[in-house]
């Protein structure tokens, strides 16, 4: 208890320092560590960080960088999609959301960069403020289950606010997991914590996210952890596990098409609506991408969803001349309602939004289709050039961070939400900013 509470002395101690040292260092702080609350706190700090670089802005400082230079591209040719968009309001009111693409990579170019220092205390200090986070949301998940005994406020969208976004937020907490993780930390507190971390992402439901994290622990312990590097046999496990896969791809495949074909509610991504909204039908994964015609009584399990999603890019790309400009920022709404009348998904009722009010849920698909194939080899490249550098620098918190965004983008649109291009943006500022060494242990 005693080295917990010297740790948090010493950590005030030298964020204090580290503020006097950089004009924005607490400014970032606050940017960063406000991201799971209310959009408006968030752009304010997001204000406050921007006059902090103005305020001590220097010609000699301004140091070009290709990495962060592709964040403003990909604002320009948002932009741009204002000229060609099939839905110019929609594509007008989602810009705004943008504007952390070309804002954050500039200011970075432009202030005086962060030191190796003061980037690892950033990152330390996120990763302890989303453990107050989750310490929040178990504290009212378990007040609110007192109160009414319903065990689900434990999960997924009744443990965390459905506007914040629980697989969102489980790529937060994922990131410092293996914060503290990396650290090897012995002390009692800290193993508290990894397994906090670890219980809450189970109870998010996000299956996906935590199988990419499960890879990722397992990746981790095999080739940067300590115990990695005793493991005389790792070639040969990894031989084993090599052959046994060649041995049993036949029947991954197998248990991959029953999974296709099955008509279960159950699936690794999240539904977008509940089952109980709709009717009693359940849509396999092959069914959403073949049947000529669907009832507003069927319900899409969440890999369904995205099956059928999918099917309706493919469609309209066919039937749409947009392959090298896309509908538009934010335009694709449009097409996906029309899609849904055509056959005849479930549109909404009184309490409940229909399919068609739903974007792809798939990041490379979404710029696809919305930023034409620009829009999506940027993205690309982005992922890509994050994920080199990654490696280069062997800091596995950005390896975690670039094989996560990579994942999430899968099945989520996430740079489509405030929240994930300011998280997005931000770390990926921070990461790729310059090299610096792996976080040290504590």
């Amino acid at each position: 208890m005693l080295n917990f509470q010297s740790f948090c002395v010493d950590l005030t101690r030298t964020t204090k320092t580290e503020s006097k040292n950089h004009i924005s260092f607490l400014p970032f702080l606050l940017l960063i560590t406000t991201i799971p609350l209310h959009n408006g706190l968030n752009n304010l700090f997001l204000g406050v960080f921007t006059l902090t670089v103005l305020l001590k802005i220097n010609k000699n400082n301004f140091r070009f960088n290709t990495n962060l230079s592709l964040l403003v591209l990909l604002f320009i040719i948002a932009t741009l999609s204002l000229l060609w968009s099939i839905d110019l309001n929609r594509s007008l009111r989602a810009l705004p959301r943008f504007i952390p693409f070309i804002l954050c990579p500039i200011l970075f170019m432009t202030m005086r960069p962060f030191s190796k220092q003061q980037i690892l205390k950033i990152i330390q200090i996120f990763s302890f403020s989303i453990v107050l986070y989750v310490l929040f949301f178990l504290v009212r998940a378990f007040i609110r289950f007192i109160i009414n005994g319903d065990v689900d406020t434990f999960f997924y969208h009744q443990l965390i606010p459905k506007d914040l976004n629980a697989i969102h937020f489980s790529v937060y907490v994922s990131v410092a997991f293996f914060y503290f993780l990396t650290q090897e930390i012995k002390l009692l507190y800290g193993k508290i914590i990894c397994g906090l971390l670890f219980l809450f992402m189970i109870l998010l439901s996000a299956y996906a996210i935590l199988l990419t994290l499960i890879l990722l622990l397992i990746y981790y312990y095999f080739f940067f952890s300590k115990i990695g590097h005793q493991l005389r046999l790792r070639n040969l496990i990894v031989f084993i596990l090599l052959i046994f896969t060649i041995i049993f791809v036949g029947k991954i495949e197998q248990s991959v098409e029953r999974e296709l074909k099955a008509n279960t509610e159950k699936s690794i991504n999240h539904t977008v609506i509940d089952k109980d909204e709709i009717g009693l039908k359940i849509i396999s994964s092959n069914e959403a991408w073949s049947n000529e015609k669907f009832s507003p009584n069927d319900f899409f399990p969440g890999t369904a969803f995205r099956v059928y999603q999918a099917r309706m890019f493919v469609e309209l790309f066919q039937e749409e001349n947009v392959f090298w400009k896309g509908f538009g920022l934010n335009a694709s709404y449009k097409k996906l309602e029309e899609k849904a009348i055509k056959y005849d998904v479930f549109r909404g009722n009184e309490s409940q939004e229909g399919y068609q009010t739903k974007n792809f849920h798939n990041q490379y698909i979404q710029n696809f289709a919305e930023l034409g194939v620009f829009g999506f080899l940027i993205l690309i490249v982005l992922l890509g050039l994050n994920l080199k550098n990654a490696t280069k620098n062997k800091d596995f918190v950005q390896i975690a961070f670039a094989v996560l965004m990579i994942s999430l983008f899968l099945t989520e649109s996430f740079l489509w939400r405030q929240r994930g291009v300011m998280f997005f943006t931000l770390l990926y500022c921070l990461f790729n900013t310059k090299e610096y060494l792996p976080l040290k242990k504590m």
